[in-house]
């Protein structure tokens, strides 16, 4: 007989966590707000954001004269024929004329070391981009609705997976988001770079591969898709108004997502990124025994890592009998801190292998 064969054992749940009292969910909230508030006390720092732009096509852009551009210490603020206002540092030749510009965005401190982009987040090597942007907000409206996301919909999967799961879960659904963009800019960057200029082939993404992506989206994407497959049934109401079940409004989301990439909108990179996590999403909360072992490269650094329980001695299905039936008769208060732990790892242990 194993635990989760005993009625009293379910009605407590598997993935209750015994003394801790804020949830993964509410620590992954907390963080991207604190740092969306530090973040905006800290300096800004200038951020290449595209391929080099002849001075002449900057200037027909503005309508200055050249000269008014070269001030402000080399920085000069122009209007593009994109229509993107940014700032752009002139390159020089060796006899000191400009002769080309560098697109440059001003970007938060933390915005500036921590965003995805496939030049730094891959070819620059700098992998640590694939967790840092998943914590990065663009702006108070969008970070509103992810931690709205968040609030709604982790906890359902927190409690199904564990708090030690789930957290695997959300960065895994962000990194595989970023995966998706990066596969899709550097498709589109190969094939206009192959044919010598701009293609438009639907589903690639030729944005620069400079552009920037920050954001939790990829995240609460996979977490909306877990929520459907968990409860797929329950009635969620849409701006607070629109009644729709969980699994319509998922689908709605992914579908959306589609369609902006094929179509070439504005964040096509951003909904890809949203695709990413979607898929990761629907593959991971069906198989949560790959997410154990995500943590494991920490080795004694994560107390709950596979590496570090090698020294511990499993518990029994005798003791873990033994504790049940003390619950059984003088109740969950009775246990000890050690019975209580041999309890929770036997219960996780459970949810391993299933």
């Amino acid at each position: 007989m194993g635990i989760h064969d005993r009625h009293y054992a379910r009605s407590e749940g598997p993935a209750r966590s015994g003394s801790r009292t804020w949830s993964v969910n509410g620590w992954l909230i907390a963080i991207c707000v604190g740092i969306f508030v530090i973040d905006g006390f800290l300096p800004s720092r200038m951020v290449p954001i595209g391929e080099l732009i002849a001075f002449s096509d900057v200037i027909d852009a503005v309508a200055v004269d050249p000269g008014d551009v070269q001030n402000a210490e080399g920085l000069a603020r122009a209007r593009l024929a994109s229509g993107v206002t940014m700032y752009a540092m002139p390159i020089a030749d060796s006899n000191g004329d400009p002769m080309a510009w560098q697109p440059m965005r001003a970007m938060s401190m933390l915005q500036g070391y921590f965003h995805f982009s496939t030049s730094r987040g891959f070819l620059g090597i700098e992998f640590w981009r694939f967790l840092g942007f998943q914590f990065l907000h663009a702006n108070l409206t969008h970070l509103i609705f992810n931690m709205i996301g968040l609030y709604f919909f982790g906890a359902l999967v927190e409690r199904y997976l564990g708090g030690k799961r789930y957290l695997a879960f959300y960065l895994l659904c962000g990194i595989f988001g970023a995966v998706l963009y990066l596969a899709l800019n550097l498709a589109g960057f190969l094939v206009t770079e192959a044919a010598g200029q701009e293609v438009v082939i639907r589903g690639l993404l030729v944005n620069s591969p400079d552009t920037p992506l920050i954001g939790a989206s990829a995240g609460v994407f996979g977490v909306i898709m877990a929520g459907a497959f968990l409860a797929p049934r329950t009635m969620v109401l849409v701006f607070f108004i629109l009644p729709m079940r969980l699994s319509v409004l998922a689908w709605l989301l992914v579908g959306i997502s589609i369609l902006a990439v094929l179509g070439g909108d504005g964040n096509a990179g951003g909904e890809a990124a949203h695709l990413g996590g979607a898929a990761a999403g629907w593959y991971f909360i069906r198989r949560p025994h790959h997410l154990s072992g995500f943590f494991d490269i920490a080795g004694r650094v994560d107390p709950t890592s596979k590496h570090f329980a090698l020294r511990k001695v499993p518990a029994s299905d005798a003791d873990v009998d033994r504790i049940l039936d003390k619950i059984n008769t003088r109740g969950l208060q009775s246990l000890s801190a050690k019975e209580k732990r041999i309890l929770h790892d036997a219960s996780h242990k459970g949810r391993d292998e299933h």
